[in-house]
């Protein structure tokens, strides 16, 4: 009842309603795959210095060199449904602890409303010695 409610409400503010609608309509076929097919990680984009939220949805793998390669959806803010696919190597991706809906709610909110912290860095692996 609520629920009804509240998209009546937001029916009435046109813009507001064609992002609501839309941003529902993603959020329910991305948020019906198995929680372990997609995790929410952070890209290089446009720099190492700056990053972009995505998706992870698959790994992949090339073909010639057997390299692991991610494929990243990366939705746009404040609509998530607009957005692109970036295929990379796994080894660039940073892997976040945010859920699917913590990340949504990023996007749709600009960035004002997120967790307080997040794993910005990718780990390093240790340099070895010979």
């Amino acid at each position: 009842r609520m629920i009804q409610v509240f998209e009546r409400i937001i029916s009435a503010i046109p813009f507001v309603d064609s992002v609501y609608r839309a941003t529902k309509r993603f959020v329910s076929v991305a948020g019906s795959s198995p929680e372990g097919s997609r995790s929410v990680v952070l890209i290089d984009f446009p720099s190492p210095d700056m990053k972009a939220v995505g998706i992870m949805t698959r790994v992949l793998r090339d073909s010639e060199t057997g390299e692991e390669l991610a494929a990243v959806y990366v939705p746009t803010s404040p609509n998530p449904t607009s957005g692109y696919i970036e295929i990379m190597p796994m080894h660039k991706i940073t892997r976040t602890d945010w859920t699917f809906d913590q990340a949504m709610s990023f996007i749709v909110t600009g960035g004002s409303s997120s967790p307080d912290d997040i794993h910005y860095s990718r780990a390093r692996d240790p340099v070895k010695t010979v």
